[in-house]
């Protein structure tokens, strides 16, 4: 069994969303919703499909529209058991512009949710890794806290280790002239890993120019048991019961 702990299945993205989830019936998907225009469809997803649960949240491209009274129906939603988690909620400072203000505000809103709730939190961060480190130092320990697609450095995933942080390893695993993030899988051990597609983006090799898809998720275990030693099977293992424990997953 595997879980993909982080996709998109919104139909918007798949022509065949039916025929997409059919692929993955004996395992499971955390599929993820990050704006208010898309919370309803995650629910009634979630709903339809037993091996489907669902992280709820506001991503950080959201903060220079989103109104208070959003957070009211956010948390709303997160009274749903099959809603595992809270993200993906963050930092991104990539584009020029943007307010970091808004985009803190809205994050520690969100983390103060988790924490609320006992929520486990689904973190997209980019360009952004100091202040997200140093946002999320005082909740370390006290929610489960997941690093999606993590893209910084060995010493910044040393660090975030160190809060209790999971991070999310998804088809850049696999790129032929991604190194860094092949140095993090080698350096540290199968508990501090989870592993995602972030479908339909970021398709791995060899599905590379086709829009990604849940099932490429054995892609990645393949990839991250070549660069230890490992077999598969100990990878999906291990994988598994760390997604089952980050977000108390009753299966």
């Amino acid at each position: 069994m595997v879980i993909d702990t982080h996709c998109h299945l919104e139909k918007e993205q798949y022509e065949n969303l039916e025929e997409i989830i059919e692929k993955m019936k004996d395992h499971y998907m955390i599929s993820s919703a990050c704006s208010k225009e898309t919370f309803q469809e995650l629910i009634d997803l979630i709903k339809d499909y037993p091996n489907i649960y669902g992280t709820i949240g506001f991503h950080p491209e959201e903060a220079g529209k989103y109104q208070k009274e959003d957070l009211l129906l956010l948390e709303k939603y997160l009274e749903n058991k099959k809603i595992v988690g809270i993200g993906e909620i963050g930092l991104d400072y990539h584009y020029e512009g943007i307010n970091k203000e808004k985009q803190k505000e809205l994050f520690l809103s969100q983390l103060d949710l988790a924490l609320k709730y006992k929520k486990a939190v689904v973190i997209h961060s980019r360009d952004a890794a100091l202040d997200t480190y140093n946002l999320l130092k005082p909740y370390a320990f006290k929610i489960p806290i997941v690093l999606h697609c993590y893209s910084y450095s060995k010493e910044m995933a040393e660090k975030f280790i160190e809060l209790g942080c999971k991070l999310g390893i998804g088809g850049v695993l696999t790129f032929k002239n991604e190194k860094k993030l092949k140095e993090i899988v080698k350096e540290f051990s199968l508990e501090n890993f989870l592993l995602e597609t972030d479908s339909p983006y970021l398709s791995p090799e060899p599905k590379r120019g086709i829009k990604n898809e849940p099932s490429h998720i054995f892609y990645v275990a393949q990839k991250m048991a070549e660069l230890k030693g490992l077999k598969e099977e100990e990878v999906l293992n291990q994988t598994t019961s760390n997604a089952i424990a980050q977000f108390d997953l009753p299966i």
